[in-house]
């Protein structure tokens, strides 16, 4: 995160706004007291969850349910 002060953010502000468009944020300061921040408004795009992505990927033993040995003295 970028901080610069309000009389330095006037002079560049376009290359400020072309930084925050690409995802990184900036504060904007005034006698060293953040008073704005610039970010994007992008949002990023998440896939869909898709039913089965995981498939051979994760694997759940035929036992999981079974109580662990560790824990019998409580069952």
């Amino acid at each position: 995160m970028e901080t610069i002060e309000i009389d330095q953010a006037v002079l560049h502000i376009n290359q400020l706004l072309e930084i925050a468009a690409k995802g990184k944020d900036i504060i904007i300061t005034k006698n060293h007291q953040p008073i704005v921040k610039l970010s994007s408004i992008k949002q990023v795009k998440k896939r869909p969850p898709l039913f089965g992505s995981d498939k051979d990927i994760i694997a759940i033993s035929d036992d999981f349910d079974e109580p662990l040995d560790d824990f019998q003295e409580y069952i």
